[in-house]
């Protein structure tokens, strides 16, 4: 009965790529420089089969979005325009921003709206994305094309031998899975959308928007920035002749060196650099990238099953072909070398400094559910509750301004979920108690949580502080938008202590030595908390502080000098 449904499901909705098909050539997005950006949100159409055009949106265009190229240190702004005649948002995922900028499910912009988020560019170089994130319209919105690439640069990145000339031997690849019939792209949503019933037959793959993609690559080294941004699947990258290619960036930024590997798996939302040295084979000759959902462990979607038996699989599942299977992602053919090619891969790369264990202030434990209640939710406590479904105005955890916290993420029992985090990017401390794979031991903002597995990160919250909040949640986009997200504020409290020595954060157990140090960082309207007795008689300060806080004495008599 199950190849029965398979071969309907290839009728029917297209199956995964021929081998024997007609390439197409990657689209490459152009790239938006300098310090001002404009984006017009748009509805457009996508030949995503040649003469069938296929309803689409995108940002200045009909389909994806043109890649952002940004400096670190420069001060943006990027107006967005939303001509797409219903509401959304859009987010820059990874991004150091303050909340209001964040461009989470708070920050709606109307029909016939621009919104303008203006901040400092925070991030270390490396790839980052952008996407709506309305509640609700997540999946709709990024299914029909509305998603784009950002390459931050900075002086470190510059100084390494790499190639970075976009298009030539530094590519994008924004790959995803979609289910496509005829001239309409499914997806599901919470009112159901237009794919309730077709929802999981993502059987169509694109990188670029592009079906049968087909990139020429010059002989020599070349850099893929790889981006998962498909609603649900986990890809298996790996190259069809066997060969290892190098990992040299994260989410956030490069890694301490190049990590040599024959898999790289990817869950949605998440972002990795490789470096393939084409050097030794011919001009005229090709090899693809695949990926290798035969090798997915079960929980995985994109796995031979999606839950860990004997749960059964969701609705769909079974007849897509591309699940439990081997697929090709992007034919390279090669071609002549460039003018100025990258024949070498580098042995280091940047000098990471990982966050110690031992400077957390406080560790918040959450627990993956997405079945036995009305929503999938990210909960503080083991049991599933009606009561945790997201709530856009409830607050479900605040967070004290520069703290370094510890996050232990337990899984699902019976599948995985990808799990991004706004505001930060942190390191991943271990799975299971073990320490992470070499990839995964730099600047993170995603991180997959396997069934029943026990994943723990530290970070710290040391930018911004706002009464608007910060999102968390799964990022297969149907969960996102169920439900299966919360969120945070961080709010500033500072402590001083004049008996106090030791390493000065502010916080409780490491508080500032003198309150001038506590209103040097100060934001308007914090919470002072004076925990020494006696007189705080402090030389003058070089200038003359101006701000409204709260004093809190917790051991009076207390004398301000």
């Amino acid at each position: 009965m199950r190849i029965f449904k398979y071969i309907l499901a290839f009728l029917v909705f297209g199956g995964f790529n021929d081998l024997n098909a007609q390439t197409n050539a990657l689209y490459i997005p152009p790239t938006l420089s300098g310090t001002t950006f404009d984006l017009n949100m748009q509805h457009g159409t996508h030949e995503y089969y040649p003469g069938t055009p296929t309803a689409s949106m995108g940002f200045n265009g009909d389909i994806l979005g043109p890649t952002l190229v940004i400096d670190k240190n420069d001060d943006i702004t990027i107006n967005v325009t939303n001509s797409l005649g219903e509401e959304t948002t859009v987010h820059w995922h990874g991004f150091r921003v303050s909340p209001d900028n964040d461009g989470g499910p708070h920050t709606v912009i109307d029909p016939n709206t621009t919104w303008s988020p203006a901040f400092e560019m925070l991030n270390n170089a490396a790839t980052y994305w952008y996407h709506p994130h309305l509640h609700h319209r997540t999946l709709k919105q990024v299914n029909l094309g509305l998603s784009g690439m950002i390459i931050v640069k900075d002086p470190v990145e510059a100084a390494l031998n790499l190639p970075r000339t976009y298009g030539v031997d530094d590519f994008p690849l924004i790959v995803q899975t979609k289910t496509i019939l005829a001239d309409t792209v499914y997806y599901f949503t919470t009112d159901n959308g237009n794919g309730a019933q077709v929802s999981r037959l993502d059987s169509t793959v694109v990188v670029n928007a592009t079906v049968n993609a087909a990139l020429d690559v010059p002989k020599q080294v070349v850099r893929l920035r790889v981006l998962n941004a498909a609603d649900h699947r986990v890809f298996n990258l790996g190259l069809s002749n066997g060969a290892n290619f190098s990992q040299i960036a994260s989410d956030g930024g490069l890694l301490e060196s190049p990590v040599s590997l024959n898999r790289l798996r990817l869950v949605p939302g998440e972002r990795a650099e490789i470096l393939v040295d084409l050097g030794t084979m011919s001009v005229g000759s090709s090899l693809t990238l695949k990926s290798y959902g035969s090798e997915l462990p079960d929980g995985f979607w994109g796995a031979q099953n999606a839950r860990i038996p004997p749960e059964g699989s969701p609705f769909g599942y079974d007849d897509n072909l591309l699940n439990g299977s081997d697929f090709d992602v992007l034919t390279l053919n090669v071609i002549g070398q460039t003018g100025t090619p990258v024949t070498t891969i580098p042995n280091s790369l940047v000098t990471i400094n990982r966050t110690p264990e031992t400077e957390a202030d406080l560790t918040r434990t959450k627990y993956f559910l997405a079945t036995g209640s009305a929503c999938p939710q990210i909960s503080s406590t083991p049991s599933a509750s009606s009561s945790n479904c997201f709530d856009i105005n409830v607050v479900n955890d605040e967070i004290l301004w520069n703290a370094t916290e510890i996050w232990e993420l337990h899984g699902d029992p019976i599948q995985y979920h990808p799990f991004h985090i706004h505001d930060i990017q942190f390191f991943i401390l271990d799975r299971d108690g073990n320490p992470p794979p070499a990839n995964e031991m730099g600047w993170k903002d995603m991180v997959s949580v396997g069934p029943g597995e026990v994943v723990r990160f530290i970070g710290t919250f040391d930018e911004f502080v706002g009464t608007t909040p910060y999102m968390y949640h799964c990022h297969i986009l149907p969960h996102e938008d169920k439900g299966m997200m919360q969120q945070f504020t961080v709010e500033q409290e500072l402590y001083v202590d004049k008996n106090y020595t030791g390493v000065e954060k502010g916080s409780l157990n490491q508080p500032y030595n003198t309150i001038r140090e506590a209103l040097n960082v100060a934001f308007e309207g914090i919470q002072l908390n004076i925990l020494s007795t006696g007189s705080h008689n402090e030389a003058p300060p070089d200038l003359l502080f101006s701000k409204e806080i709260e004093l809190i004495l917790h051991n009076p008599p207390v004398i301000i000098e």
